[in-house]
């Protein structure tokens, strides 16, 4: 498929997340309707006074964008994106090809020229996965239990209660040993079930869980939530015990995925819970890059910020391993299972596990909400206007579709001479062309 040029403009050598050829992407204005509660608790969580904290919501929405446009243009040789500082000022593309530099400083990021691919990284990743899944190697993953792809330090790092532990799983899985480094951990992960929260719901009048993210799938109301929840026809209640619907599909282990179609006692919002019951509005679910904050909701601790650490992670639960999920710095305790992640007014997961608490700090892992929409055909419940970070101008009405561009609800686009309508924000990806994702596109 075609990618679209890189931009010749910019300013060489220069690393902000803000490029300068991108004049859909939000200013300051962009951000005015942030949520104050957004902003304290990320001036509590992250040190930042509430103006770093809205210049940080305009640059890291900038950077997914810029990021992902990169990501498809350098193709193969594409190592991953990050951001640094503390309003996220400084974005950094790696790539394994030194042509590239020119083309990544024209969007006004900094280059770093790596010796592996992230698809070389990843591949090992997947390759630990599968040996951590073998029946022989279970008891050796429990104490190897998480696995990650590190962009900055262009390693796949594998975290151990026992470093002999992730030794045999490398070997298990042969791969080549200088891929990865072992970083001893006390910590073991562990799904969230004690006490859900959030908007809690009730499974089968017992257990609690969070609402994730409200969802729709044709005339079809309900919300995405955490796999581990419950399995397809698990019923739930409201947090006001008024019935509420029941589990269409659930995956756990391997993803940590799920939704309830609800009754017509529920009406979906596109809001998420923030601190003090106030609504953080939901606008679109562009994936945001290594070193974003992101912010957290939950009935047990409440609205919490912190950063994310890496994508595609790997853990395992001592119900099995998951893949796919982001690790971040955001604490979490039992209760906070199956609530929001979300960066701005964008999206981003549902509360999959973690460990440490919120008086001591903790890491804690989410499933990203765009491979789950993905997954069951799903659209996010957004709002029609734009919210802080929103990640910049949608495709022109009536323009050709194209992978890397950022589309607004409502834009429309011409693929194969049909004219579609966007029902949901996103960043446009290779295999997401409208007629392959109805629940993104609408024909016209």
């Amino acid at each position: 498929m075609a990618v679209a040029a890189l931009a010749a403009a910019g300013l060489p050598g220069t690393a902000s997340a803000r490029t300068p050829d991108s004049p859909g992407l939000p200013g300051p204005a962009a951000v005015a309707d942030a949520s104050p509660a957004l902003l304290t608790a990320m001036g509590r969580d992250l040190g930042l006074t509430r103006a770093q904290a809205r210049d940080r919501l305009v640059n890291e929405a900038a950077a997914g964008a810029t990021g992902g446009r990169l990501r498809l243009a350098l193709g193969d040789a594409y190592a991953g994106a990050w951001v640094r500082g503390a309003e996220s000022a400084r974005l950094t593309v790696a790539t394994t090809d030194p042509a590239d530099i020119p083309a990544i400083e024209a969007h006004g990021a900094r280059a770093a020229v790596v010796t592996h691919t992230l698809a070389a990284l990843e591949a090992a990743s997947a390759a630990v996965d599968r040996a951590a899944s073998r029946t022989a190697a279970r008891t050796t993953a429990v104490d190897a239990p998480v696995r990650y792809v590190d962009v900055r330090t262009n390693t796949l790092v594998v975290q151990a209660v026992r470093p002999a532990a992730a030794h045999d799983l490398v070997v298990a899985a042969g791969i080549d040993r200088a891929l990865v480094r072992v970083e001893t951990s006390a910590d073991r992960p562990r799904p969230l079930y004690d006490i859900r929260g959030g908007d809690a719901y009730y499974m089968n009048g017992s257990g609690r869980c969070s609402v994730g993210f409200a969802v729709t799938k044709g005339t079809q109301q309900g919300f995405a939530t955490a796999g581990h929840c419950g399995r397809p026809g698990t019923t739930t209640s409201g947090y006001n015990q008024v019935a509420q619907g029941s589990f269409q599909a659930s995956t756990f282990p391997g993803r940590d995925t799920a939704w309830v179609a609800t009754n017509t006692n529920w009406t979906s919002t596109p809001y998420v819970k923030g601190q003090g019951a106030a609504n953080v509005q939901v606008t679109g679910s562009t994936q945001s890059p290594v070193g974003a904050s992101v912010c957290r909701s939950g009935s047990t601790t409440g609205w919490h910020c912190g950063v994310i650490q890496q994508h595609n992670t790997s853990v395992t639960y001592p119900e099995g391993t998951i893949s796919g999920v982001t690790r971040t710095t955001v604490c979490a305790e039992p209760g906070d299972s199956g609530g929001s992640y979300i960066s701005g007014s964008q999206a981003q997961g549902v509360t999959s596990g973690g460990s440490g608490n919120c008086s001591s700090g903790g890491t804690t892992f989410y499933q990203p909400v765009n491979p789950l929409l993905q997954a069951y055909a799903l659209t996010l419940k957004t709002t029609t206007g734009p919210g802080p970070g929103d990640p910049g101008e949608p495709g022109e009405p009536g323009g050709t579709w194209a992978a890397g561009t950022v589309y607004a609800a409502g834009a429309q686009v011409t693929y194969g001479g049909v004219t579609y309508r966007c029902l949901q924000a996103h960043q446009a990806q290779p295999g997401w062309q409208p007629p392959n994702v109805p629940a993104l596109w609408q024909q016209v």
